[in-house]
């Protein structure tokens, strides 16, 4: 069962944006939440990417 969001809050996917241009298999994703009344643009974190054994940008897709 999944959790229904409170409010403002919404669930978000990040995704690596290094990964994606080095054109290997395979995706770095993490799932998290975010409120949307207060960051309404898109968010970018620094994580960690186990398949390029490196920190790196991970961008909102959805």
């Amino acid at each position: 069962m999944s959790k229904k969001a409170k409010g403002n809050r919404v669930q978000i996917i990040l995704e690596c944006t290094e990964h994606k241009e080095s054109g290997m298999p395979g995706t770095s994703r993490y799932i998290s939440t975010k409120n949307k009344k207060n960051t309404t643009q898109r968010l970018e974190l620094k994580k960690y990417n186990p398949i390029l054994k490196k920190m790196t940008v991970h961008k909102e897709i959805r």
